[in-house]
């Protein structure tokens, strides 16, 4: 499958950091992108000292067409065989408070749904015209499951997943590999924020392989690690009545950003 050069959203920590630097090599050009300039050069320094040619962009997923029109400029000076759409925000409802905040799953939906969604059309658009090329998306487990505390958050992820899923059988005679990678607890800052347990914690390095690996076999979906597989299948099985009764009683809080 499709490598070449590459693209990363979120590289300037986490599960985009380790990605970028498992494909920095010499010969290879990296676009990495960030929210936070400091952080994200750090990344673009360690991957040009394994000798990588690294362009970088200062970038926000919830201006959705900035983040189109710079996909557009990148892939027209660099172009991209693989694109990995790794940026998004986990928030959810606080135990002190009613509902979810408005403004928060509107971020929420853009970031984690509507720009890598459309980022993916526009990689695709390009990608087709010169023979093919590879795209993942990093969704979440949240995606399978009625979390009451995260709407917000679990529907962005789970309208990620049937767009993935819709896509690939939409792109694959072009040439565009699609692929869904749904992680359970990373441990990155944004998952440091949950107060509470995080089973199954798995680092960022073990998620980027995970994720290479998916793209280079063409996996249509990869959920990670095992234990969150077994629990997608327990949900589907259990009848809608139970399910909520169980869910209903399900809470959690989250450190602020």
């Amino acid at each position: 499958m499709p490598t070449g050069n590459v693209l990363i959203t979120g590289a300037s920590g986490g599960i985009g950091q380790s990605l970028a630097l498992h494909y920095a090599e010499p010969g290879r050009t990296l676009v990495l992108w960030g929210r936070n300039v400091q952080r994200l050069e750090d990344t673009a320094r360690l991957c040009r000292d394994r000798g990588a040619h690294v362009v970088t962009r200062e970038i926000d997923l919830a201006d959705g067409k900035a983040s189109l029109a710079a996909l557009r400029t990148d892939d027209g000076t660099v172009p991209l065989q693989t694109v990995i759409l790794c940026a998004g925000l986990s928030d959810m409802k606080k135990v002190s408070e009613k509902v979810e905040q408005a403004e928060m799953v509107l971020e929420l939906g853009l970031v984690n749904y509507a720009t890598p969604a459309a980022l993916t059309m526009a990689a695709a658009e390009r990608m087709q015209a010169r023979g093919g090329g590879a795209i993942a998306l990093i969704g979440s487990v949240a995606a399978f499951h009625d979390l009451p505390f995260a709407a917000g958050y679990g529907g962005s992820k789970a309208g990620l997943a049937r767009f993935a899923s819709s896509a690939r059988i939409a792109l694959a005679p072009l040439g565009v590999h699609v692929s869904l990678i749904a992680p359970g607890f990373v441990d990155t800052a944004m998952s440091q924020r949950i107060v509470g347990p995080r089973p199954f914690l798995v680092t960022p390095d073990q998620a980027a392989r995970h994720i290479i690996a998916a793209i280079a076999k063409d996996r249509a979906e990869v959920i990670f690690p095992w234990p969150f597989r077994v629990l997608r299948l327990i949900d589907r099985l259990t009848p809608r009545p139970l399910r909520e009764a169980i869910m209903s009683r399900v809470n959690a809080d989250q450190k602020p950003r």
